[in-house]
């Protein structure tokens, strides 16, 4: 069994001799329990090329205190998000990472091999902070020695005080006032504002210079030209690996962005063809476009969702029953639950792992084109201009054609699903030819992101409704009052049609960015 929870603490370089300060004094502070004494120690793992580490992730199985097991620490917005089991017995005399960890770090690690990189040994000295309400923080006083396991490392020792917000008070504002008034109070008692993000960090000081550098960071230098590329790549690249764990906890939003992510990093690869080229850019062409699929379905059904219980929240004919709002979320809930466990079965597959291997791979070793006849910045433009052309078609097909009673209603409505993506396309050039070259498209992307905000408020109406109507009809099928589908249809049709009212703005503003880049 894994619990998980958000880690918000500062941590404080300290000398020997300093004195803890009266910690009664901090705000929402109305007494401290008796100090416990605990004394643990924690052996780190990672790959031999810290991959781990590079991406700012800790693994360790520790020992001693209340809290001992296997400990995983991710990257949060607000904090740090650790993920904890119990402790395992040894396999053939070697401990092995619990499953539920090691799979969330699958999309960094792969298959390679974890090992012990460091020892971390402590004599904490801990007090529990409470207020009216109950515990508020922890203080710990660490008494820390240290051993690098990495070749060339060595020992040390230091002192330091953490302060980690407890109950109910991490990722809130309250939580950072006490944070401030912490940092206040400590330093003026003798602390330092630690230089060191981590024990593990500081444990392996300078011996990380000796582990390997993995494959993907031993691309082209910054002399080369096509640096650009690759550091633009690398960006895509590290979002979509630290998007996978977000997305397997099933995190908000988490699915929506690592599908833009793919999204993004094939689009690039597109923009920069003529500087790549050849087989091994095309499978990941045809790679990324069928994560995207599966990252969609589950996407499209997460929107719906979201749509249906804003419709229903603001539902005030009073024709809608209860019955009929939990019938409709209850649909649509398992619909999602069952595109996400999808999405969860391509995540552990060897052809995702594959997927990733190939991208390093492509970042180490980059299949450059020699061009002697135009430069990397002369056929970036290029791609610029072909964006923007598709875009300009396109734009006067959806309003031409908007009242065109010749056509179906799902057919002038997919013209502009049409111009939707064909924005999206432009605004991933103008962010990869930015990225890899000194082109200011700022005001490009800029513009093509608020059109991909009006025409998306636009194609999510026109989503929500073709799912009232299968759903509709699927319920009819099953002898269901359907009135409320009806109703709710006409209701996101009329959002669809409002959201329109930007498009000539946002198209103007996308014209206006192009013409003076290019002029």
């Amino acid at each position: 069994m894994v619990t998980t929870f958000l880690e918000v603490e500062v941590k404080f370089a300290v000398d020997e001799e300093t004195s803890v300060p009266d910690l009664t004094t901090l705000p929402g502070v109305t007494r401290v329990d008796e100090a416990q004494v605990h004394n643990l120690s924690a052996i780190y793992y990672d790959t031999s090329d810290l991959r781990l580490t590079r991406a700012k992730v800790t693994l360790r199985r520790r020992t001693g205190g209340k809290d001992d097991g296997w400990h995983l620490k991710l990257p949060g917005e607000q904090g740090r998000i650790e993920l904890a089991a119990e402790l395992t017995e040894p396999v053939d005399g070697q401990y092995r990472v619990p499953d539920d960890l090691l799979t969330l770090i699958r999309s960094i690690v792969r298959n390679r091999e974890l090992v012990p990189i460091g020892q971390v040994d402590n004599t904490r000295t801990e007090t529990l902070l409470r207020g009216e309400d109950g515990p508020v923080a922890e203080f710990c006083d660490d008494r820390v020695t240290a051993w690098s396991l990495l070749p060339g490392g060595s020992s040390t020792s230091w002192r330091e005080w953490e302060l980690e917000l407890a109950g109910e008070l991490p990722g809130t504002e309250e939580g950072q006032d006490l944070i401030n008034s912490a940092t206040t109070v400590l330093i003026g008692a003798g602390a330092r504002k630690s230089k060191s993000p981590s024990k593990l960090v500081a444990a392996l000081g300078d011996s990380v210079n000796s582990a390997p550098l993995p494959d993907y960071l031993t691309g082209h230098s910054e002399d080369d030209a096509a640096a650009g590329v690759v550091r633009a790549l690398s960006a895509n690249r590290d979002k979509l690996v630290a998007l996978d764990p977000r997305v397997r906890r099933d995190e908000w939003d988490s699915v929506h962005q690592m599908r833009v992510a793919t999204r993004e990093l094939r689009s690039h690869l597109q923009t920069f063809d003529g500087v790549l080229a050849g087989e091994r850019v095309e499978w990941l062409l045809a790679e990324l476009k069928e994560l995207a699929g599966v990252l969609g379905l589950a996407r499209d059904a997460e929107v719906v969702e979201e749509r249906f219980v804003w419709l229903l929240d603001n539902e005030d004919s009073g024709t809608v029953t209860d019955e009929d709002r939990g019938r409709i979320l209850a649909a649509i809930r398992k619909e999602y639950e069952r595109a996400h466990r999808r999405v969860v079965a391509t995540l552990d597959s060897e052809r995702y792992l594959q997927l990733l291997e190939d991208i390093d791979a492509l970042l180490a070793e980059p299949p450059v084109v020699t061009r002697e006849d135009s430069s990397v910045e002369d056929v970036m433009a290029e791609h610029l201009d072909a964006a923007f052309k598709k875009l300009l078609k396109r734009h006067k097909r959806a309003v031409g054609n908007w009242d065109n009673e010749d056509l179906t209603l799902h057919e002038r409505e997919e013209y502009f699903h049409d111009m939707r993506k064909a924005a999206k396309k432009l605004r991933y050039a103008a962010e990869a030819v930015g990225s890899a070259t000194g082109m200011k498209t700022g005001k490009i992307y800029k513009a093509c992101k608020q059109m991909q905000s009006v025409l998306g408020d636009f194609q999510d109406s026109v989503t929500s409704r073709d799912k009232l109507l299968a759903m509709s009809q699927a319920d009819r099928r099953k002898g269901n009052d359907t009135f409320a589908y009806g109703l709710l249809y006409q209701r996101e049709r009329y959002i669809g049609l409002e959201s329109l009212e930007e498009y000539s703005d946002a198209y103007a503003k996308i014209e206006s960015a192009y013409r003076k880049l290019r002029k």
